[in-house]
């Protein structure tokens, strides 16, 4: 007799599922599928499908729209205000947690892939592959911060805003070949932080690197770095690992 798969296994699957096609750039904000497309992109039986949609709409990912379907969460100024501002508040706690906790192994091999994504930029191209790559990285980071408060709850609610937020660029801006350098010198500035131990500075770098990609997504970043060079500025509390060759953003 064959063995029904276990409900709540086929729910997570789905789950999970959905979450790679935002982070694929499969589907897009404020796409309209039907119950049967969501079926066939997740690859997934109906009844699956039809117990994640309540989840997907409770954490403001999708919603029913009458007569026309299932909606991908549409991005507009208020999900892009609300989803940095919560970004901001959880990242400045996690980071402040991880100033004490990281080893310095793991600083140096996190700053170790992030200067060979930059060697790499530098020495062009910048291909697709290494954008996916950076992207991997930047998110790494940010993730590993988070996870490190080893509180489940928080991770899950920073992972379910992570996907607001992958919307948000799918739809406003992406990690570019225009912005990779920026980006990754903002994490560099945020490792050798970190490396000195120093609390405020990260804070600082964290809130800063959010700042700018909110800024970036607003279409309001043509000054960020000359703001940066400003912020990086040798102090007697904060070294920074700097890049040499940045361009200004277009």
């Amino acid at each position: 007799m064959a063995i029904s798969p276990n409900p709540q296994s086929l729910r997570a699957r789905a789950y999970e599922n959905f979450r790679q096609q935002i982070l694929q750039a499969n589907v897009q904000p404020g796409q309209f599928v039907s119950q049967r497309e969501l079926m066939q992109l997740l690859d997934m039986p109906l009844g699956a499908v039809r117990e994640l949609i309540p989840r997907l709409e409770a954490e403001g990912l999708l919603r029913t729209v009458p007569q026309r379907g299932l909606q991908i969460a549409h991005v507009d100024l208020k999900l892009i205000h609300n989803a940095f501002q919560l970004r901001s508040m959880l990242e400045r706690e996690a980071a402040l947690h991880f100033v004490q906790a990281v080893s310095d192994a793991e600083l140096a091999s996190i700053e170790q892939a992030h200067l060979s994504i930059v060697q790499r930029a530098v020495q062009g191209p910048i291909t697709d592959e290494l954008l996916t790559e950076a992207t991997s990285v930047d998110w790494g980071l940010h993730d590993l911060m988070i996870d490190t408060l080893g509180n489940d709850l928080i991770s899950q609610t920073y992972r379910i805003n992570s996907l607001r937020v992958r919307l948000i660029h799918l739809e406003r801006s992406t990690l570019s070949a225009e912005v990779l350098l920026p980006a990754m010198q903002e994490h560099l500035n945020l490792i050798a932080a970190l490396k000195l131990r120093d609390p405020l500075a990260v804070a600082e770098h964290v809130a800063f690197h959010i700042h700018s990609a909110h800024q970036r997504v607003l279409g309001q970043d043509r000054r960020v770095l000359s703001t940066l060079a400003r912020l990086d500025s040798p102090s007697p509390s904060t070294s920074v690992t700097s890049i040499t060759t940045l361009t200004e953003f277009s």
